[in-house]
């Protein structure tokens, strides 16, 4: 039976403010804190946090799959937004997490004031424009309107998107934190910014959407079946990544997750299941 633990933002912040953070606790408590310099008892179980498509799944197939083999005892918690996990690791609720890329964690840190680091790259989940409307992307014309995420880096990454496909213009220099204000030329097009998770909900109100791979495949929509356009896999800075506290990335356990999250057999799992919807990104995270 998976240990799989969902938590919404309110659970958890509430479990949280009852825990009171504690600092210690048994093989089995989350709370055990890993030690920095990675010397964090192998016995204890690896606290994941994570979002719930791909990310859980692909790490329920290494705990169902390869994880006892290898002697990791591992145990996953979902969370449904792109905050609780990293707070969550900062402060050693949990030991490492898996939801995120390096553009949204660099901005994460920086406002936060959070110490979070990448491990390993796992895979990339392209970015793309649905419609329920349109049948092309010829079809979106002025006065329509189009929804974006409202984070700033899956925003820009969004706008990218649209520019790359000659719905907008961008203003020159606009790099991947570009925001609506740096859009040139709209070319009559109207837009929306909305919390990433409620895009795939919007698509009725709104004549077309620009939605994360994760929330997409969990609306059952097929980023590479479903969308107007895609994101293009090569080169493609949005990989996402296992995560940790800084000091914990040599911890043994953080190591051979790592290890297994960028095997053979991951890598075939991912091209499996979702068919060009999620890409195996595997390596060093670059800086």
């Amino acid at each position: 039976m998976r240990k799989n633990i969902k938590i919404t933002a309110a659970a958890a912040a509430s479990a949280a403010l009852g825990l009171g953070l504690t600092a210690c606790g048994t093989a089995s408590d989350p709370g055990a804190k890993t030690e920095p310099g990675g010397k964090a008892d192998p016995s204890k179980a690896l606290v994941v946090a994570a979002s719930p498509t791909p990310h859980a799944d692909i790490l329920n197939y290494v705990k169902d799959n390869l994880a006892a083999k290898a002697g990791l005892k591992l145990e996953v918690k979902e969370f449904t937004d792109y905050v609780l996990p990293n707070t969550a690791t900062q402060s050693g609720e949990v030991d490492a997490n898996f939801f995120q890329h390096k553009p949204y964690l660099d901005d994460f840190n920086k406002k936060k004031g959070t110490t979070i680091v990448p491990v390993a790259d796992v895979h990339l989940e392209p970015l793309a424009l649905y419609s329920k409307k349109a049948k092309d992307i010829k079809d979106i014309k002025p006065g329509q309107t189009v929804a974006v995420p409202n984070d700033t880096t899956n925003e820009g990454r969004a706008l990218k998107l649209l520019a790359d496909n000659g719905l907008i213009t961008l203003e020159d220099g606009a790099g991947q934190d570009a925001k609506l204000s740096d859009i040139k030329d709209k070319k009559g097009l109207e837009f929306k910014e909305l919390e990433a998770a409620t895009l795939p909900r919007a698509l009725n109100d709104v004549d077309a959407a620009v939605i994360n791979g994760n929330y997409a495949i969990e609306a059952d929509l097929k980023p590479a079946k479903d969308s107007l356009v895609i994101e293009k896999a090569e080169g493609n800075p949005y990989a996402n990544f296992l995560a940790v506290k800084k000091g914990n990335e040599k911890d043994a356990r953080v190591q051979k997750l790592a290890e297994l999250l960028n095997s053979a057999e991951v890598k075939k799992f991912i091209e499996d299941k979702y068919a060009g919807s999620v890409v195996p990104a595997f390596g060093a995270v670059k800086s």
